[in-house]
């Protein structure tokens, strides 16, 4: 069952209610019988676990400098054996 948050508008006291979402929202202070409203609280839900948005698919990239996997401990990139593509020599 969500706790929910009241302020109280005579005293100003807030306080918190354990309801279902079926209930009706209270209308009277526990303290003082005053009119209340009540509050927006952020929750407390959390998703933990692989598979999930915040743990899998935003992580950040690593920084270019570091290369774990390989084993290479200089932080250089290996020279690639490809051929430029964007460099032509015309024999004339």
């Amino acid at each position: 069952m969500p706790i929910y948050e009241y302020r109280c508008l005579k005293c100003g006291e807030v306080f918190e209610v354990i309801q279902r979402f079926s209930d009706k929202d209270r209308t009277q202070c526990k303290f003082c019988k005053g009119k209340v409203e009540r509050l927006i609280s952020s929750s407390s839900f959390q998703l933990k676990g692989s598979g999930w948005y915040l743990t899998d698919y935003a992580r950040k990239p690593k920084p270019s400098g570091t290369s774990s996997e390989s084993g290479d401990k200089s932080g250089t990139k290996p020279e690639s054996s490809k051929p430029d593509k964007g460099v032509t020599k015309k024999n004339d």
